[in-house]
């Protein structure tokens, strides 16, 4: 049986291969496959609102259901910082070590480590319905980068379910227990329902 296509809102090729290791029953593809090449401006306050504009403008392109995430770090003792702004902490979008150094230097001489990824999830129909989730991880920020696995702050992120940081789990440990796979299950259940 042909499984049903499922368009990601990302140029993210890791968050992509992660939604796709989740979202089994799915063809998963990007909206690069797709056509839709667009850079769509993330202007929300919220990780959900951010969602809902990249999966908008993907249904709205493709006519077709499209799914996004907006997902980040947040640290306490900073205020909840990065948060949305976790992809160009340190000033623009997507130099992951130069963020981690940032991160890490703002960290210096803090105790308080306690910190969670957020993942918000949105899938918006061609007719317009829409559905928003989300969910997260808890854990604490290393005061080095541990392991080289997983992508973005992963590496200083120790896992309070796993008890070690993302940076050393193999990709299925990561998923089990991570913000993302929280939110496209709590997704799911919404499907489900509605």
């Amino acid at each position: 049986m042909k499984k049903e296509r499922l368009v990601v809102a990302t140029g993210n090729a890791h968050k992509l291969r992660e939604i796709a290791e989740i979202f089994t029953d799915y063809e998963v593809v990007s909206q690069k496959q797709m056509g839709f090449d667009e850079d769509v401006e993330e202007t929300g306050t919220t990780f959900a609102e951010n969602a809902l504009i990249k999966a908008r403008a993907a249904a709205k392109a493709l006519g077709c259901k499209a799914l996004a995430d907006d997902s980040g770090l947040c640290v306490d003792a900073l205020g909840g910082a990065p948060g949305i702004y976790s992809a160009r902490y340190c000033g623009y979008h997507g130099d992951d070590k130069k963020n981690r150094d940032l991160l890490l230097k703002n960290m210096k001489d803090v105790t308080n480590r306690a910190a969670h990824f957020t993942s918000a999830i949105a899938l918006v129909d061609a007719d317009g319905r829409e559905l928003v989730a989300e969910g997260h991880t808890y854990g604490k920020i290393l005061y080095e980068e541990t392991g080289d696995g997983g992508f973005g702050y992963d590496c200083l992120f120790e896992s309070d379910d796993l008890k070690k940081s993302f940076g050393l789990a193999t990709p299925e440990e990561k998923n089990s227990v991570s913000h993302r796979f929280r939110g496209l299950q709590n997704l799911l259940e919404k499907m489900r329902k509605s």
